[in-house]
């Protein structure tokens, strides 16, 4: 597979969010954005591993970090990582004001705990 085979430059994001958390009340560490789709889903140190899911479920192998400041791409089918690559749709990050980890409000106290070690 070619590193530029899964994209779609033209799709924006599907929200400022994890798109399950936010449907299911959750809350995440970080947040990737598929390459494809514009599905944002969380990482996987986030609890619910969202953006791994997504790659699962529908084959959209490209995922692009969604953190202000971050430019890199992660290719799921054969594990490499890029540190930059095409231009996606904008927004290409989560607002800068918004929480990490978020969403505001529903982050427990004790949320560095829950994390993967």
């Amino acid at each position: 597979m070619r590193f530029t085979e899964g994209f779609d430059a033209s799709v924006p994001p599907s929200g400022t969010g994890c798109a399950e958390c936010e449907e299911a009340g959750g809350w995440w560490f970080h947040l990737r954005r598929c390459a494809q789709c514009g599905h944002i889903g969380c990482c996987d140190d986030s609890p619910a591993k969202h953006a791994t899911a997504h790659y699962h479920s529908t084959g959209h192998p490209v995922i692009r970090s969604f953190e202000p400041g971050e430019e890199w791409f992660w290719n799921y089918a054969t594990d490499d990582l890029y540190a930059s690559g095409p231009d996606l749709a904008p927004p290409a990050s989560h607002p800068e004001d918004q929480p990490v980890p978020g969403p505001a409000g529903r982050v427990p106290k004790n949320w560095a705990e829950t994390l993967r070690g």
